[in-house]
């Protein structure tokens, strides 16, 4: 039975001194005391391991705790006895005798905490006496931690995590809690099949760090001299992330010449001078840790400052974990990578040493998310949040683009033909190709398609790849474009990308100067500020006629994207960063009308009159924004009858939207949807007395079959013969 809230947090004070649980929090404790298996994803620095800490003290059993690292272990389990928890480890850094008396203590039942590699779990050996614990002294649960390493498709995979479906099996009646800082829906997807999660609580925090700075600095030829200024320019504690051992010793000696208390961690030590070096930086006696990827991983050091990627990172994952290691205590911290293209080549070397061409594909696709990344203009968390599926609005005042940003264009055009051609292109097929064809370029794919003649082919010549690319990589970033992560990079409409296809939306795009000419950047400047002027003047007489604050209405910074980007319809007003629910409807109208009037005065065009549709009969052939929507959360796995009570509608209208998904040939998994066994039955009957009617059909099979299910085979059928 679970405690009651009073008793929860009393046992939060007790043990980890804590007045309250941070969000999320609690309702994961809940869930374990009731013994339900558990996903948690939770980003460095959320307190994920006390979702299983303190559950571990308030039922009976030991709890078990997989861990992939053994200063990871050690880290917990030091900060778990500081506390007067009795919790220990056993891997190889521990002899023989204190083995033997470390096990002692756990058949006493003295221990509610043993943290253990996957490979010592595993063992035969270790299995036995996990039996005995288990008669003895039972069981509590099984903490996965690091759970991404699950994953193939997760930036640390280990094949021995991949095995810890035996101790399910072995011990099935034991809840399975499986926690990480970082995974994509496909990584989440895989680790609930790879552990066989039954019926998980899944609880998915926000991946937003607001404390931490984020910047990408190009690399120039004195790429040492950029990292000692920004080691200097920050106080504390820093990690200095490269990609190999060689550079990891250069850096960290050139450090110790220039007078920084520096020191190197990598696997190349021998596993005493790792310790060391590693314990002398947690206890604050060297400010400078400079590492490759094997330092880090459960450090619990709160007060690190400063991070930076002296190379280019493999993969978002990495990146976003590694950097995570700043500010895990809330407070400022500075992230940077240094960015060059000739680390591409070390990397891609990497990959491949992989032998697995499969493994090969998605490394390579990762590394091109992380080019996206360093080359992107949009905000930088939009892109990282992004790619775990986390929207994100832009505008967070606390990365190098939004501090420092780059002109906006209205490229609603420009999407709208690169959307079509993806449409024409009939989604199967990645961002370069989709470029070609816009481009009108003669290569034998195309032709073999037939993609020359489509009515997108050549319509983009006016643009320059690099131009195309800048949108596609926005589009992405933004959420305006989905893209499959099977290491086969393919394009995907999205309830947004229709929303701007039907002239719903617009597109802006951060643009670099280097692509707009001084004299358009002034002229353009120029102009926003006479809007901004404009509006603050207009701002002022409604504050007057209300008899408030000018800032009470929009603030500067609000004034300043209206004057930017020029919006022209309440869904476009709407958008602006400080434009709640409340002041959409107080002053949207009035703004709009304003930027509008000013527009006209201005010769400038009516953009809403501009955006013809690409594709003349795109309604009729493709979905609609609430068939699309249906699509979205059916993808998530959920049933109909969650979906209509989701969006409010019968499971009828559902079953509709889901039909004709089908026979437009969208990526509905019909198996999910009727059993196939019975599919075949229906296929059957369609075949003997065609499919003009259900009624027939249902006839035929005696009723058998639900209307429902012969819908949808139905449909599946005409697609099929379309």
């Amino acid at each position: 039975m679970t405690p009651d809230t009073s008793k929860l947090q009393q046992a939060l004070k007790h043990y980890f001194g804590y007045d309250c649980f941070r969000p999320g929090q609690q309702e994961i404790v809940e869930a374990a005391l009731e013994k339900q298996d558990l996903l948690v994803i939770m980003p460095t620095g959320g307190g994920k391991s006390l979702c299983f800490q303190l559950p571990a003290l308030l039922q009976p059993g030991i709890t078990v705790v997989v861990s992939p690292l053994i200063s990871l272990m050690q880290d917990q389990v030091a900060a778990l006895k500081d506390n007067g928890i009795e919790a220990t480890f056993l891997n190889s850094s521990v002899n023989w005798q204190d083995s033997r008396s470390r096990a002692d203590d756990i058949l006493a039942g003295k221990t509610k905490l043993l943290y253990v590699a996957p490979e010592r779990l595993l063992s035969e050996k270790f299995l036995v006496f996990l039996d005995r614990v288990h008669a003895q002294v039972g069981i509590a649960a099984f903490a996965i931690d690091e759970a991404h390493c699950v994953s193939e498709w997760g930036h640390d995979f280990r094949p021995e995590y991949r095995q810890l479906r035996q101790i399910r099996e072995r011990y099935p009646e034991v809840p399975f809690f499986a926690l990480t800082a970082t995974a994509t829906d496909r990584v989440r997807e895989d680790i609930i099949a790879q552990l066989a999660l039954r019926q998980p609580t899944i609880h998915i925090a926000s991946f937003n760090r607001p404390n931490l700075y984020y910047e990408v600095v190009p690399k120039d030829k004195r790429p040492y001299d950029q990292l000692l200024k920004l080691i200097r320019k920050h106080s504390g504690s820093s990690i200095i992330y490269c990609l190999s051992r060689r550079k990891v010793d250069e850096i960290a000696f050139r450090l110790q010449k220039d007078g920084i208390v520096a020191l190197p961690y990598h696997a190349g030590l021998t596993d005493e001078v790792r310790e060391k070096n590693q314990t002398r930086f947690i206890r604050d006696d060297v400010n400078v840790m400079v590492a490759t990827i094997a330092f880090g991983m459960g450090i619990n050091k709160p007060d690190v400052r400063l991070v930076v990627h002296y190379d280019l990172p493999r993969n978002i994952e990495n990146y976003y974990q590694e950097s995570g290691r700043a500010g895990r205590d809330g407070e400022p911290a500075h992230c940077s990578l240094i960015f060059g293209y000739g680390d591409l080549k070390t990397i891609e070397y990497i990959i491949d040493q992989k032998t697995d061409p499969q493994e090969q594909r998605v490394a390579r696709q990762q590394l091109r998310k992380v080019i996206d990344y360093a080359e992107g203009t949009d905000c930088r968390r939009t892109i990282q949040l992004s790619y775990f599926g986390e929207r994100f609005p832009g505008n967070c005042g606390k990365c190098d683009n939004c501090r420092f940003p780059k002109p906006l264009e209205d490229w609603t055009i420009e999407a709208q033909k690169f959307l079509s051609c993806v449409a024409r292109c009939q989604e199967k097929f990645g961002m370069v190709h989709i470029i070609d064809v816009l481009r009108g370029a003669r290569k034998q794919k195309i032709e073999q398609y037939g993609h020359h003649l489509l009515s997108t082919y050549g319509i983009g010549k006016e643009r320059s790849v690099n131009d195309w690319k800048l949108l596609a990589r926005s589009l992405l970033h933004q959420g305006l474009v989905s893209e499959t992560t099977d290491g086969y990079p393919v394009l995907k409409l999205n309830v947004r990308s229709w929303e701007i296809l039907r002239r719903q939306r617009s597109v802006y795009v951060a643009v670099p100067q280097d692509k707009i000419s001084p004299e358009t950047i002034i002229q353009r400047a120029a102009e926003a500020e006479m809007l901004f002027q404009r509006l603050r003047t207009f701002r002022k007489q409604l504050a007057d006629e209300q008899g408030i604050a000018p800032y009470a209405i929009f603030t500067d910074s609000s004034l300043r994207l209206m004057a930017q980007q020029q919006p022209q319809s309440l869904e476009q007003f709407s958008q602006i960063s400080g434009v709640g629910a409340r002041k959409l409807a107080q002053y949207g109208k009035d703004f709009v009308s304003e930027i509008r009037t000013y527009r006209e005065e201005q010769g400038l065009p009516n953009l809403q009159a501009n955006l013809e549709p690409i594709i003349p009969e795109i309604a009729a052939k493709y979905p609609s924004q609430t068939q699309m929507q249906t699509l979205e959360l059916h993808r998530q796995g959920l049933n109909v009858n969650a979906i209509a009570q989701k969006r409010n509608l019968s499971p009828k209208t559902i079953l509709g939207h889901l039909a004709e998904l089908i026979e437009m040939n969208q990526s509905v998994d019909l198996d999910q949807l009727v059993m196939p066994v019975r599919q075949e039955v229906i296929l059957k009957a369609i075949q003997q007395v065609g499919d003009e009617s259900l009624k027939a059909i249902y006839e035929h099979l005696q009723e058998s079959c639900a209307y429902e299910d012969i819908q949808l085979v139905r449909a599946w059928w005409r697609q099929q013969q379309s």
